[in-house]
């Protein structure tokens, strides 16, 4: 029964994953606030989970506190950037970082590697938060997914712990 349910489940958010599910994540170098690089190709090899998030969103805040038992869960087999857009400067991002205690880099953009991975477009110009991309060992995006009420245990549960323990199987011959 328990498995039928897991199957079900990822069945479930399968069918919630985003355009850029199944593609290759856009590659981008971006600072964090005391000027350290961090490009995207350094982190093959692991499981990196990718949050496009805003300083005063609930939810953005919410899933810091998640990704943070997950981290701990997971230890090295999985790294986490977070990426913010203005407004979000490097006062916003300090203060964010002290109050939830956020251990992984967070990354300022200016919408240029925001709107690559998310593919934005002027038909397309909405970036919804907090974004959360699974991307496995090869760079390929397993998981595109944005908050809703139907993936709120994938932010604030134990949900991402199925999507990551699949995104670290073995591929299957």
């Amino acid at each position: 029964m328990k498995r039928l349910i897991a199957t079900l489940f990822l069945a479930g958010l399968s069918l919630c994953a985003g355009p850029i599910s199944g593609k290759r994540l856009a590659s981008f170098t971006l600072p964090d606030a005391t000027g350290k690089y961090y490009d995207v190709l350094d982190f093959r090899g692991k499981v990196l989970l990718v949050d496009i998030m805003k300083t005063n969103c609930p939810h953005c805040q919410t899933l810091s506190k998640t990704l943070e038992r997950i981290k701990a869960k997971y230890g090295n087999r999985i790294a986490v950037l977070s990426i913010v857009n203005p407004p979000d400067n490097p006062q916003t991002v300090a203060g964010y970082i002290a109050r939830y205690k956020v251990t992984n880099p967070v990354l300022f953009d200016f919408g240029q590697a925001t709107a690559a991975m998310l593919r934005i477009t002027p038909q397309n110009p909405q970036i919804n938060l907090p974004t959360l991309l699974v991307v496995d060992a090869n760079g390929i995006v397993r998981d595109d997914l944005v908050y809703s009420d139907s993936l709120k245990s994938v932010f604030e549960g134990d949900g991402l712990i199925r999507i990551i323990d699949r995104a670290l199987a073995p591929a299957r011959k």
